[in-house]
């Protein structure tokens, strides 16, 4: 297994996660009180514990009920700690949903209690030189395969199995271009591989177990020569181990067809094997087959020898196939692997005339037809697409002119509205001001 190099976090959990740093060579200590028989047990209502005079730096790291406030701490000499109330430039409180993480400089030594919804399955360990061992990556790795890989944080030489401790910690794996001229990944930017789990879900077989499994996917990911980097992340320290690069090989198998154009008749497709990093005689196939209808037909090749597979599929009707296959095997240093192949597809002609593929509005191709012509296929997928971006075209200009009428027509009707106020006001003031003159000549 490989260890993280040089640097060490020294750790003290109270459920406890802890960093401690002593002035002198004696190992510092923390004392705890029991209220029972179990070893390491904080007592529930009590949750004290003592902090030795030699200790410089401590991180306390607190499992609480899910959703309640920060827990309070209560120094020696009684005076309270609070998240809203920390001594400038001694005390560091990062608070989560679930737990409480608090770096305290030069701790007053003595007995200190915990106040809050601490978990009753907190316990005290004195945590030192944590490290991440991970299982070295195969030394033959392909392209498309999904790897397994676990590894384990230790304390020293004992494995951190606490199951609360995930909550706290994350653990990654990118990959970074070596940038090596000679290979496919010159130049690529880094890729996030995958996230360590220890929750029972997906390639990890137990939750809580303290093995973290991660699941690499290496599809849609270009050969050549990487750097594995895995990144032990927590809220206020990080760590990272390297790997030496490896190289990602090209996938081992290449598909090709020859098709047919009559009914009765089959399409041949032919998976030829590059025996050079993997066992041929052992390559496994699973597959479907979506023809132009969307019809879809799994099928499996079982058995076969030498480094070609073919598999025939029969002619239903012209258009366009798509082949989406699995390939199990193992390596020619004996390891089993799994891998899925690019999808693969193929045009289907007739004998009665050319593919014509049907369009939507968007381009997308929905169906095909056939007709006769001298016309190649790809020209026909061309017009068609062009038809297809240019009624595109024309119904977006459809929409603006529509949507510049409706403003419009909006606009008209504001002007006949106030047009009509206006004339209202008009006749009133018409019929006021001869109002006045009858009135006056009446006078």
């Amino acid at each position: 297994m490989a260890q993280i190099g040089q640097s060490k976090l020294f750790i003290f959990t109270v459920c406890v996660f802890m960093s401690i740093q002593s002035y002198g060579q004696q190992q510092p200590k923390v004392d705890y009180y029991k209220s029972d028989n179990i070893t390491n047990q904080i007592p529930y209502f009590d949750n004290r514990f003592k902090i030795d005079a030699d200790i410089e730096e401590i991180t306390l790291l607190f499992y609480r009920v899910s959703g309640t406030p920060p827990i309070i701490l209560v120094r020696p000499d009684g005076t309270k700690i609070k998240i809203n109330n920390l001594p400038k430039d001694e005390i560091t409180w990062y608070d989560d949903r679930t737990f409480d993480l608090i770096t305290i400089k030069k701790p007053m030594p003595g007995p200190w209690q915990a106040i809050g919804s601490i978990l009753p399955e907190s316990h005290i360990m004195v945590v030192s030189d944590v490290t991440i061992k991970v299982d070295p990556l195969p030394e033959v790795i392909l392209s498309g395969e999904t790897l397994k890989v676990e590894g384990r944080l230790f304390n020293g030489e004992d494995v951190i199995d606490d199951p609360l401790f995930s909550d706290v910690l994350s653990l990654n794996i990118d990959f970074f271009s070596t940038n090596n001229s000679a290979y496919d990944n010159f130049g690529a930017e880094p890729v996030k591989i995958a996230q360590f789990r220890d929750d029972g879900r997906d390639l990890d077989e137990y939750a809580n177990d303290g093995l973290w499994t991660g699941e690499f996917e290496l599809i849609d990911f270009a050969s050549g020569e990487w750097l594995p980097i895995y990144y032990v992340k927590m809220p206020m320290a990080t760590r990272e181990l390297r790997q030496k690069p490896i190289i990602l090989q090209e996938t081992p198998v290449t598909i090709s067809v020859e098709t047919v154009k009559e009914e009765g008749q089959s399409h041949k497709v032919t998976f030829a094997i590059s025996p050079e990093f993997v066992d041929a005689d052992s390559l496994l196939f699973q597959g479907k087959v979506i023809f132009p209808d969307r019809q879809v037909e799994p099928f499996s090749i079982m058995e076969g020898d030498g480094n070609s597979r073919i598999y025939e599929i029969g002619f239903t009707e012209a258009g366009v196939h798509r082949l989406d296959v699995n390939v199990f095997g193992k390596t020619i240093n004996g390891r089993e692997f799994r891998l899925v192949l690019p999808e693969f597809s193929f045009n289907a002609e007739s004998k009665g005339g050319l593919l014509m593929p049907t369009i939507d509005e968007n381009g997308e191709i929905t169906g095909t037809s056939t007709e006769n012509g001298d016309v190649g296929i790809s020209e026909q997928i061309k017009l068609a697409q062009d038809n297809a971006k240019q009624l595109a075209i024309d119904l977006e200009q459809a929409k603006v002119e529509q949507e510049l009428a409706d403003k419009a027509k909006g606009q008209l009707t504001i002007i006949v509205i106030v047009a009509a106020n206006v004339g209202i006001v008009l006749l009133g003031m018409i019929f006021y001001f001869i109002s006045r003159r009858k009135k006056k000549k009446s006078g």
